[in-house]
């Protein structure tokens, strides 16, 4: 809906922000927005089982995430500080294992 890849993604934001009603069904650009993380974090919190799409979407299949449950996350300061702590161990993960590949060690 709100996520094309364009310059406006700033817009868009603030218009999703501003919105009196979201829709029921957020993409995981829209979800990004409201929870404050980035886009490419929403997929280590599904695996981290703190998130859950919609249905049972295929591994490559676009996901889709209630809006009550993504508003309900966002105001509950415990889930966000679980949140957080996954999002920091999966980075740690994986950029010790770019470095164990390149063997690059600081």
């Amino acid at each position: 809906m709100l996520c094309a890849k364009t310059t406006s993604s700033l817009e868009n934001a603030i218009a999703l922000l501003n919105c009196r009603r979201l829709p029921a069904r957020l993409n995981t650009c829209e979800v990004a927005v409201l929870l404050g993380v980035q886009e490419h974090d929403i997929a280590p919190l599904v695996a981290a089982k703190l998130l859950s799409p919609l249905g049972r979407p295929a591994p490559n299949a676009p996901k889709y995430f209630a809006a009550t449950e993504i508003v309900e996350r966002t105001i509950d300061s415990e889930w966000l500080a679980k949140a957080t702590k996954a999002l920091a161990k999966y980075w740690q993960r994986k950029n010790e294992r770019k470095q164990m590949r390149t063997g690059a060690f600081v």
